[in-house]
């Protein structure tokens, strides 16, 4: 009997989902197809009929993750700085999801440091992260909520400041709970806004 294309995607549904728990589990390093077989209960030959190696599987899970951040609900309200520190603690580990979106995403700098095209990718997420913080810079800049200066080099701090909370949050939680998370972007971001308003 022929496979009809919803029992296809019915299993590639199931791999992700088997994806993200290994994922989820055991970090980038602990993803190969023998592991996602065993979440699944299947076999690896049934799994290479969907990733033929492993970074077929890598960069599945990138996706994957790029597809958990995006469905997140958006914020709606102000625009300029307010919207800047809705973007940024949303990516903070702030919430046990959060950490575990975090945690995967941060073990995934290893594979992609050792491979060209995962390398790529990881650069053009960047780039696109930051033309995001970049346009929100630009809008409070145009309010009056952030002083004149280059966008680019604004938004690459932004960055920095931001992915640096980030592993520090994860490698020491306890010093780093959400209420100080949320403390340190706050006068982070004081620094960057006008004085006086």
């Amino acid at each position: 009997m022929p496979r009809h294309k919803g029992d296809h995607d019915a299993r590639r549904r199931d791999v992700s989902g088997a994806v993200w728990r290994v994922l989820a589990a055991h970090g980038f390093g602990g993803l190969t197809l023998r592991a996602v077989a065993t979440e699944m209960g299947a076999t690896t030959g049934l799994l290479t009929h969907y990733f033929p190696n492993k970074k077929a599987l890598v960069a599945h899970a990138l996706t994957l993750l790029d597809e958990r951040r995006a469905a997140r609900p958006g914020h709606a309200g102000p625009d300029g700085l307010a919207a800047l520190r809705a973007t940024l603690l949303d990516i903070l580990p702030r919430t046990p999801q959060a950490a575990a979106d975090n945690r995967i995403w941060v073990s995934s700098w290893d594979a992609a440091l050792a491979d060209p095209d995962l390398a790529a990718g990881h650069a053009a997420r960047y780039a696109r992260a930051r033309e995001r913080i970049r346009h929100q810079v630009r809008t409070a800049q145009r309010l009056g909520e952030l002083p004149p200066a280059d966008p680019d080099g604004v938004a690459a701090t932004i960055q920095s400041f931001a992915l640096g909370l980030i592993v520090q949050a994860l490698f020491s939680p306890e010093e780093f709970p959400p209420e100080r998370q949320t403390r340190l972007l706050d006068d982070f971001l004081a620094t960057l806004a006008v004085e006086g308003r």
